[in-house]
């Protein structure tokens, strides 16, 4: 299913917050046109997977990269209810910045670590914030060499934070963390430790795009 296609399935008027989003990401993509990816059953009526939908765009900013964007952790259409608050449901929607391997161009399994970290905000209630950290409980990614075993949260660089008619959405950013990393963020867990870590990553990385094969 197209993007397009998808939004179809609702009026203009309904898809408010769809469509704040939608601008952000045409202000760096133009008229790219995403991969997208809908569940074949939605959440609210019996479907496992809580996002409405994952987009990924190709970026060649900084690095060839891969640039995954959520929809669902904010409230995607209008809601009279929602007026007026200051956030927007969860009041963020997650991204992730794969960069390419020319040897192996997956990224599905991204997505599916997206959906995970909805069940559990939908499931708890408990939401994530810009530098909260969490294990992977192992590899990123399985079957796959990699040492990035952890993930932190930052504001994506490029598109930062929005409001939207249902309230404000900031754009967090999975980046990887190798497991030297996490153990370091254990050992002194405030968030001026992350943002440190995550300001020194970005020396030589400004987007904080995750490379599975990037070592300590």
């Amino acid at each position: 299913m197209t993007l397009e296609e998808h939004k179809q399935e609702f009026t203009e008027d309904d898809a408010v917050g769809w469509d704040c989003i939608d601008r952000s990401l045409e202000k760096i993509y133009k008229d790219q046109e995403p991969q997208h990816f809908a569940p074949p059953l939605h959440y609210a009526i019996g479907g496992e997977d809580p996002l409405d939908g994952i987009s990924m765009y190709e970026s060649e900013n900084e690095m060839p990269h891969y640039h995954i964007v959520s929809y669902g952790f904010s409230n995607l259409y209008y809601d009279e209810a929602a007026a007026g608050n200051e956030y927007s449901k969860f009041g963020f929607e997650m991204t992730f910045r794969l960069k390419k391997n020319p040897k192996d161009n997956t990224f599905f399994w991204a997505c599916n670590l997206m959906q995970n970290l909805a069940k559990y905000v939908f499931k708890t209630g408990k939401w994530f914030d810009e530098y909260h950290f969490i294990p992977a409980n192992g590899p990123i990614r399985l079957e796959y060499d990699t040492d990035i075993t952890a993930i932190a949260f930052a504001l994506d660089p490029e598109l930062g934070q929005i409001e939207t008619p249902n309230g404000k959405v900031m754009f967090l950013q999975m980046v990887g963390l190798t497991s030297s990393e996490y153990e370091q963020l254990k050992l002194n867990p405030k968030t001026t430790e992350t943002k440190k870590l995550l300001d020194s990553m970005q020396i030589g990385n400004k987007l904080l795009i995750t490379d599975l094969d990037r070592k300590s």
